[in-house]
């Protein structure tokens, strides 16, 4: 055995194993390697673009609530206004209401102190002349006397 036709062999075996590999083999590794690490930069980037994203819209919630609050205090404001605006137009119908009534009170108090005074008056002047007839004990003629009866009611 020759040592050295052997070690020919082997390397004469060996670069076509190199060649036949670099030629068929390394190239699909290589791709797949490199498209792995474009695939790994591409989710990085992805992954950094969502948390700018996340930052962005959790500022925008903050904005957005913040507003909303502004909003809804201001709306508060108003609807306390408009309560106060109501109650007090309310006790202001009240209170023209109450004065309507009691000066329809007061004309009614008056008209039927009115009527109470002539009918008084009436019975006044009937009395009056029956009194006076039985001290008289004769009659009073009402027509003839009418502007003495007049007066003394006008008196009364």
């Amino acid at each position: 055995m020759n040592l050295n036709a052997t070690f020919i062999g082997q390397m004469v075996a060996f670069v076509i194993f190199i060649y036949l590999t670099h030629r068929f083999v390394w190239p699909p590794i290589v791709a797949a390697m490199a498209e792995r690490t474009k695939r790994i930069a591409d989710g990085l980037q992805a992954a950094d673009k969502a948390e700018k994203d996340l930052e962005l819209a959790k500022q925008k919630v903050v904005e957005q609530l913040t507003s909303a609050k502004k909003e809804a205090a201001i709306i508060i404001d108003q609807a306390n206004k408009r309560a106060i605006e109501i109650v007090e137009e309310a006790k202001e119908k009240a209170r023209l209401e109450g004065d309507r009534l009691k000066a329809s009170a007061q004309a009614e108090i008056e008209q039927a102190t009115s009527r109470a005074r002539e009918e008084l008056r009436s019975k006044v002047v009937t009395l009056a002349l029956a009194g006076a007839e039985k001290i008289l004990e004769s009659s009073i003629d009402q027509n003839a006397h009418n502007e003495l009866v007049n007066k003394l009611a006008a008196e009364l």
